[in-house]
């Protein structure tokens, strides 16, 4: 009876060993294939971006470029006398067209009474003084005083005459009148201003490296807003001689002949200039990329399967084309399509 438990016992425990052998096996078994599924998945390779790209290439651009100014007549008079007085008479109104000459303002005249009564009196006492002088009934001191102060007085009479009846120094139009008949000239604001419209002018400034450039008399086409396509021909006037230290540019003054009057001071222009041609590439539009939040534009070259994000600086635009003053090398292969996945030294893969 002993031995038979004993037998049962010993068979129990031989068929534990063998199940948990059996379950380490399985274990096992479970783990390497979970195992093997970790290594499938971690070795699948990422998909390169793909890109189109086109090879760019340097070649003769016009160097043509476009300014914006405010047109300004070619002389800007204000008229006024030189001391505050009453106006009696304004004789011309805004819009008038004026003559080099004609009479445009009549002030009180009560002072140059006063003066020119002196002015006689005067010229009569130097005319008994000299007389006097020449037989030697006065001395030469006192000739001299006397014709002195006659000279004096013809000056002061001259000046009062001029401020007095106030002439147009240009030929031109009236702009502004400030004053009215009977109101005193307070010796600030002008009464009238005259501007010459025929011809006009705009300034504009042009940077520094195109000084050697620019000639005297060139000729420029410009552009008003308010004429649409219409085009002005225009010349180069006058060069400043002196750069802008703050802004590397010189000013340059265009004359418009305007002799239809078309064109009026305040209006806003478009001045064309051209200062020949230079080799610089030209790249596609599409290939040109702004930088968010900033004003900076690059494009993506393509090197030895990699892309550079690359900084450029744009020159002119022409149709569907820029140029490019620095940046991109001639020659350069760039990227024109699949940017939006592109970081820079990626690789990437070409498609035809």
């Amino acid at each position: 009876m002993k031995n038979k438990c004993k037998q049962g016992i010993n068979y129990s425990m031989n068929t534990m060993k063998t199940n948990l052998q059996i379950l380490s096996v399985l274990a096992l078994l479970l783990l390497v294939a979970c195992g093997g599924k970790k290594d499938e998945a971690s070795v699948t390779v990422e998909e390169k971006p793909k890109v189109k790209l086109a090879k760019v290439s340097a070649r003769p651009v016009d160097q043509i470029y476009e300014y914006t100014a405010t047109v300004e007549a070619e002389i800007k008079n204000n008229i006024a006398p030189s001391s505050p007085v009453r106006i009696d008479q304004i004789l011309v109104e805004v819009g008038d067209y004026v003559t080099k000459g004609q009479m445009l303002v009549k002030m009180d005249q009560t002072r140059l009474v006063q003066s020119k009564l002196q002015l006689e009196n005067q010229r009569a006492e130097y005319n008994r003084i000299n007389e006097l002088f020449k037989i030697g009934g006065v001395s030469e001191s006192e000739w001299e005083a006397t014709r002195m102060t006659m000279e004096v007085q013809e000056s002061s009479y001259n000046n009062l005459l001029e401020n007095t009846t106030l002439l147009s120094p240009i030929g031109g139009i009236v702009t502004v009148r400030n004053y009215d008949n009977g109101d005193l000239y307070d010796g600030v604001t002008p009464v009238l201003t005259i501007e010459q419209i025929t011809p006009v002018k705009i300034v504009i400034n042009v940077s520094e490296s195109y000084f050697p450039l620019i000639k005297k008399g060139a000729s420029v086409d410009v552009r008003l807003d308010v004429y649409k396509d219409e085009v002005f021909e225009g010349k180069v006037s006058l060069i400043y001689p002196t750069v802008d230290p703050a802004t590397r540019t010189f000013p340059v003054e265009i004359q418009l002949p305007n002799i239809k009057q078309k064109v009026r001071p305040g209006m806003f222009a478009r001045a064309t200039l051209n200062f020949g041609t230079e080799d610089h590439v030209v790249v596609p539009d599409i290939a040109i990329i702004k930088q968010i939040g900033a004003g900076d534009r690059y494009v993506y070259v393509y090197e030895n399967g990699k892309v550079t994000y690359t900084k450029v600086e744009l020159g002119r635009r022409m149709g569907d084309q820029y140029e490019l003053l620095s940046g991109v090398d001639d020659q350069a292969l760039v990227v024109i399509a699949g940017q939006a996945r592109l970081t820079n030294g990626v690789e990437v893969e070409v498609e035809e």
